[in-house]
């Protein structure tokens, strides 16, 4: 059985998707005792390391006796081969994730409206003032809007 999760690289997947995508494997994982998930990225192993992360606080919550055991091993593995989550989104959708599993964060179902953007000041990152700051919006993956730049 072959499931495709993917999102595109540099981005954090939806917390939907981070939830479909713990439940599939723990479903999988508790249908036999023989069953294994192997997990595949193209790309940065930061998503990589997005799904583990995530998975490790699932099962975490809903943990067998087996499932801990198998945490330990993945706790591992993550620790040996996997690189850190670099992104900040990465590392603040982890956060998330696991406030919504200890109950501690609640999903918003309300849309957000964006009305303005404001910058305090340009970061000077060349000698000669050499930065030029442009907005990037999307919205379910799909770019919105680009500013000009």
């Amino acid at each position: 059985q072959v499931l495709d999760f993917g999102w595109p690289d540099m981005h954090t997947p939806a917390l939907e998707k981070i939830c479909s995508i713990c439940k599939a494997m723990d479903t999988w994982l508790n249908a036999a005792a023989h069953n294994v998930v192997v997990l595949h990225n193209k790309g940065n192993r930061g998503r990589l390391g997005v799904v583990v992360a995530a998975y490790m606080h699932y099962s975490n919550i809903s943990a067998s006796a087996d499932q801990a055991l198998d945490r330990f091993a993945m706790k591992r593995f993550y620790e040996d081969k996997v690189v850190p989550v670099g992104q900040p989104s990465q590392k603040r959708y982890i956060h998330y994730f696991s406030g919504l599993l200890s109950g501690t964060i609640k999903m918003n179902n309300k849309p957000l409206f964006l009305h303005h953007v404001i910058m305090h000041g340009i970061p000077n990152f060349e000698s000669k003032g050499g930065c030029r700051p442009f907005l990037k919006i999307y919205q379910a993956m799909q770019p919105v809007y680009t500013s000009g730049i």
